[in-house]
């Protein structure tokens, strides 16, 4: 698996993909670090954009990685080699990849301006983490869609429709049901749903390493009320490795019993 994971990540490494991706994380952070006076409004924007854009680009990397690579791949299952190992290599490859990308698209900007007092290196590297995390979920996500499904346009279609779900429909759909049960106590239900959504989870942890509550929302209000800071984000990151878990296990299953 190694040695996949190896050949993967270099190949993926040496792509245009992962530069162009490097290079628009690259600029929007010098940009907002630009434009704004306070690191801590740069933070905010930026967050934003990693919880719009992260998810989007794992998706439909992923799965046009699995498609482009399917002759390699009945290559390899031809060679005395696990499919376990086939598999979960390639995956790792590519988002270990898009990872490096985000991360050295995000940190030399931070690094080049330094932080101030609203954003501390504690809280910056949590943010990091969040942002390799959702690469990692919606990654395997895409992985997954795609070694479930042949047809490609069949695949790209589910991929996009859990993307779009997860990051827009979902909010809105949440939003329905607190003001149709708004005289009903919410906030057990507001709690459960919000780990449904690795994107909620995400945008929770994001909001607070900082002190800005309105920005919370509801599901993040009632997060913190229930944990506080620390434990909320133990629990939400705990929720993330879960979200990584489940796909990660379900391409070990598919990619045993299916019949290439």
């Amino acid at each position: 698996m190694i040695k996949i994971l190896k050949y993967s990540f270099f190949d993926l490494i040496r792509s245009k993909w992962s530069l162009i991706y490097f290079l628009f994380y690259l600029a929007v952070t010098f940009g907002l670090l630009y434009m704004s006076s306070d690191s801590s409004k740069a933070f905010l924007s930026l967050s934003n954009i990693v919880l719009l854009i992260t998810p989007l680009t794992g998706t439909l990397f992923g799965a046009l990685y699995y498609y482009n690579s399917k002759e390699f791949n009945e290559l390899l299952l031809a060679l005395p080699i696990r499919r376990s190992a086939i598999f979960i290599g390639r995956y790792l490859g590519l988002s270990l990849s898009l990872s490096l990308s985000f991360l050295a698209g995000v940190c030399i900007p931070f690094l080049f301006y330094g932080f101030q007092k609203a954003i501390g290196p504690g809280g910056f590297a949590l943010f990091l983490m969040t942002g390799v995390m959702l690469t990692l979920i919606f990654s395997a996500i895409s992985f997954l869609i795609a070694l479930k499904n042949d047809n490609t346009i069949k695949g790209f279609g589910i991929c996009l429709l859990v993307w779009l779900f997860l990051s827009i429909l979902f909010d809105g759909i949440f939003l329905i049901l607190l003001v149709y049960f708004e005289r009903y106590p919410l906030d057990k239900l507001a709690l459960a749903l919000t780990l449904l959504n690795p994107i909620d989870l995400s945008r929770i942890i994001m909001t607070l390493q900082m002190d800005i509550s309105a920005l919370l929302g509801y599901t993040g209000a009632v997060f913190r009320r229930f944990f506080g800071s620390a434990s909320g984000i133990i629990y939400a990151s705990l929720a993330l490795m879960f979200w990584i878990a489940v796909p990660v296990w379900l391409i070990l299953i598919i990619s045993r019993r299916k019949d290439f």
